[in-house]
């Protein structure tokens, strides 16, 4: 299946990584050579911005901090028809980009997720955050009527269509498991395994300040609802 790459957008938000974000615009432009590349950076101190640009990212300067809140800022700016969102820290792998395009489109789905659980081993994905993840879909399941194998993925695919239906996404790492909700709320959602990279870079969750947050969040917004 031909895949016109000028209607696909990729949304990254980065907090220094000058270490990596090279090379994942390098993969995504291997593979979508007229595609647009837009990085949302939250005030990096290092050469991430720079890097990018050179590299022919559009490059959109983001003061306020928040995982959710640099995804609200990039996504409406994108151009594409298709929306494919990854961090910048070389995790996600990009050469999976495409047939995961091409099931969005054969198979008529809205929003594809990617789950790292299925293929999780000890060095990519510990087991505190697995933990941390079931306790999640488990509330999920509970609150919400919806099941979910990796409720906290931050790589996904969609149809750009289906994101401006879409309603309390939440400035911080709850966007994550948020957008799901609310892609199985309003159109096709699937989930497809993928392999996690090894992170090379510091990272930027705080296991146990996030999850606990992630949680309240999932009770704030069933009741705001």
């Amino acid at each position: 299946m031909m895949i016109d790459d000028s209607k696909v957008s990729f949304v990254i938000p980065t907090i220094n990584e000058e270490g990596t974000i090279g090379s994942v615009i390098d993969g995504i432009r291997s593979e979508f050579p007229n595609s647009e590349i837009i990085v949302v950076d939250t005030n990096s101190t290092d050469r991430t911005r720079e890097i990018a640009r050179s590299k022919g990212a559009r490059v959109i300067e983001e003061p306020r901090r928040g995982y959710g809140r640099a995804y609200q800022t990039g996504i409406p700016a994108a151009s594409g028809e298709i929306i494919v969102c990854m961090d910048g820290d070389g995790t996600y792998p990009t050469d999976v980009v495409k047939p995961l395009i091409e099931l969005l489109i054969a198979d008529r789905v809205d929003f594809i997720s990617c789950d790292r659980i299925t293929f999780r081993t000890s060095k990519n994905y510990t087991t505190l955050h697995y933990v941390g993840n079931m306790v999640l879909n488990l509330t999920i399941r509970i609150l919400f009527k919806v099941r979910m194998v990796d409720s906290q993925s931050g790589m996904w695919v969609f149809r750009s269509e289906i994101y401006r239906k879409m309603k309390n996404l939440g400035n911080g790492m709850s966007f994550s498991q948020n957008i799901k909700i609310e892609a199985v709320r309003h159109g096709v959602f699937m989930e497809i395994p993928i392999r996690y990279g090894v992170r090379i870079t510091k990272p930027k969750l705080k296991t146990w300040h996030d999850g606990f947050h992630n949680l309240f969040a999932l009770f704030v917004k069933r009741v705001s609802e």
